[in-house]
């Protein structure tokens, strides 16, 4: 119990950090003490809670906006900017900040720590974090720091790095970490400090839930590379397969959190309670016609939903009068002890149905079939929310078992998208970036009740934002914030957010 209370003060801090840590360069952290004497033990939940607070909080506003699941209210402003694609350098200083400062750091430090003492066990844990950590960093900004970063003083302005070289050096690190002796004495027992797999005290580690977790970002990080390294991706791909690679049966997620200020789920805290609102964020008309085209009960799940039914709202179309429809449209909803997840049961399936139909023809090498793969995603994601796909399984979303290649890759990337509401929604914005699904409207949705669109608009078919500042292109990418432009000449000249990173459709 002892340790509960503290790994939930220290997840308290972590999501509280940024508020205090705007304006710090990504290797120094003045408000936090020295690290030179700490415990791997402390060090993994505290870093663990940096990055959930990060990705599961502002950024899963963002992935939830600009992947057309969620828009901004008529009746509020917190999120114009993010919905009409006007970012600036003055945005997400706080992520890049603590992301960098805070996870990162202890990740690095974590990881020097256990390797002096060779205790594998830690050296894993940290290393899958960290790099399911960069990874989200190189997708959203394209190049950061790395080779040269979580230095402190020896290097305060370190070189960027482009994120083909990241992704290459993180897997790398993922294999020496797999490939060292889980059965040495010289391991130690997470217990408690485990919060991703959580086990008691002195219960044994999890060792083949954290591979599993290694293999399945492995994954996820090849099938990212398919547009830019083909040749690497389908060598990554097919030595997974071939090695007998596991891959995740179960979340991986931080499910910690408990409904009190400071130590709920971090969207919730976020977007609700510090803004003591629940209205900002509302049911897009681009997800709810795609959910009300196929009846999917799922929107009763992921949204607060009147005695009228499910109301939404064009994307983007935030300057509408804040009277009926619009102004009823839909809440997100967000339960305050929601898990934020890494790599979702449903994710990892649908990762493992698109590789099979990629490179084995739809039957992998044990036996399991594309169809299956996608089957059981598409139930575990209804199983995130307390559902069963009952009859959609076999009806409106049947495997297109019998259809191209591409019939069936949008099937399973279409509805990792819908399962990715409320779940870890900036995944969502990268799968359509990297695969072009779900596809683009050449029609705006063009609703006038927040119940219907126009005819001529295909259902869940992403539509270019009513109020977007960008000239007809889809917003890519971050630009590098001001907190680290202004501390680091190494920063990269700026290029439009329009531009794609390294991995996606050009």
């Amino acid at each position: 119990m002892k340790k509960l209370i503290i790994y939930t003060m220290l997840l308290s801090a972590a999501m509280l950090a940024g508020s205090c840590k705007k304006e710090l360069d990504i290797n120094t952290d003045p408000n936090n003490p020295s690290l030179a004497n700490a415990e791997p033990n402390l060090l993994f939940p505290s870093a663990v809670a940096y990055t959930a607070g990060r990705i599961g909080g502002e950024l899963a506003i963002v992935g939830g906006i600009w992947s057309q699941l969620w828009t901004q209210s008529v009746a509020s402003n917190q999120y114009k900017n993010i919905d009409a694609y006007q970012v600036t350098r003055a945005d997400f200083n706080g992520s890049w900040n603590e992301l960098f400062s805070g996870a990162l750091t202890d990740y690095a430090t974590l990881i020097k720590i256990a390797k002096e003492r060779e205790d594998w066990n830690f050296v894993l844990m940290g290393t899958v974090m960290r790099a399911y950590t960069y990874s989200v960093l190189v997708d959203l900004y394209d190049q950061v720091p790395f080779s040269e970063a979580s230095q402190g003083e020896a290097n305060l302005t370190p070189k960027f790095d482009a994120g083909d070289v990241i992704y290459t050096a993180l897997l790398a690190e993922i294999d020496d970490a797999l490939s060292k002796d889980f059965t040495a004495r010289s391991n130690t027992l997470p217990g408690t400090s485990d919060v991703v797999f959580p086990v008691g005290k002195d219960e044994p580690f999890l060792l083949d839930k954290w591979i599993a977790f290694a293999n399945t970002l492995k994954l996820k990080m090849y099938l990212r590379m398919i547009n830019a390294k083909s040749s690497d991706a389908a060598a990554g791909v097919r030595k997974l397969y071939t090695e007998g690679a596991t891959f995740l049966e179960e979340d991986a997620a931080l499910a910690f959190y408990i409904d009190q200020p400071d130590k709920s789920n971090p969207l919730y805290e976020e977007n609700f309670r510090r803004l003591n609102t629940t209205t900002n964020i509302r049911l897009s008309m681009t997800f709810y016609s795609w959910l009300a085209t196929h009846a999917d009960p799922r929107v009763n799940e992921y949204f607060t939903v009147g005695p009228g039914g499910p109301l939404a709202i064009n994307q983007g179309d935030f300057n509408n009068p804040a009277t009926n429809p619009w102004g009823s449209a839909s809440n997100l909803f967000i339960d305050p002890t929601s898990p934020v997840h890494f790599i979702s049961k449903a994710e990892s399936y649908f990762l493992q149905a698109e590789a099979v139909e990629r490179y084995f023809n739809g039957t992998g090498p044990n036996g399991t079939t594309g169809k299956q793969l996608y089957d059981a995603g598409v139930t575990a994601a209804f199983a995130q929310v307390g559902l069963t796909p009952g009859a959609l399984l076999t009806g409106d979303y049947a495997y297109p078992a019998t259809g191209t290649l591409a019939q069936k890759l949008e099937a399973i990337i279409v509805q990792k998208w819908a399962s990715l509401s409320n779940s870890h929604s900036l995944e969502a914005f990268f799968e359509k970036n990297r695969t072009g699904f779900p596809k683009t409207s050449a029609v705006y949705s063009n609703s006038t009740d927040g119940k219907t669109w126009a005819a001529n608009y295909t259902p869940g078919y992403w539509v270019y934002p009513k109020n977007a500042v960008t000239n007809g292109q889809f917003i890519k990418r971050f630009v590098f914030p001001d907190s680290e432009i202004r501390a680091n000449p190494n920063v990269p000249a700026l290029v439009p957010p329009t531009t794609p990173v390294w991995w996606a459709i050009k």
